[in-house]
């Protein structure tokens, strides 16, 4: 099989569906903090804004200009994202990041549907777009917290 029927085999039907169901696409007006992540690699970029409560996402929008497997990232991590914990996004994106390098375990629950990207984890180019969501929602809760102790 050639690596272009590779490729459209990756882009799956549930992959595309999750790219054009994408959750929390307008902006917040007044977040707590504003992150935009950018992948060099392919020029993928998110940008996250972020509500806490409580050390907790209480409101939550992204703005998300990737390919179809980052779009998948993001609906995925939007779909979960409120009422977690910076300790919860850690969880994911790291395993996440491990699913990807080193065809390790799915990501925990409620971001068990990061599964449907498994397969790229052959095509390392497109890792960094994939990471981009839960990386910028990492960052951004990290700067939230740090605002509001200061």
């Amino acid at each position: 099989m050639s690596g272009e029927n590779d490729l459209i085999k990756l882009y799956s039907g549930r992959i595309l569906a999750l790219a054009a169901e994408m959750p929390h696409t307008k902006r917040l007006d007044a977040p707590d903090a504003t992150v935009k992540k950018r992948s060099p690699l392919c020029g993928s970029t998110v940008t996250v804004d972020v509500v806490l409560e409580d050390g907790r996402i209480a409101d939550f929008a992204q703005d998300v200009k990737a390919c179809a497997l980052g779009q998948a990232a993001a609906s995925v991590v939007g779909s979960n994202v409120i009422g977690r914990s910076l300790a919860d996004i850690h969880a994911a994106r790291d395993a996440l990041k491990v699913m990807l390098k080193e065809d390790g375990p799915t990501p925990p629950a409620p971001f068990d549907e990061l599964e449907v990207l498994r397969p790229a984890r052959d095509y390392k180019n497109r890792h960094a777009s994939i990471m981009l969501a839960l990386d910028a929602t990492a960052e951004a809760m990290e700067q939230a917290a740090q605002a509001s102790c200061a």
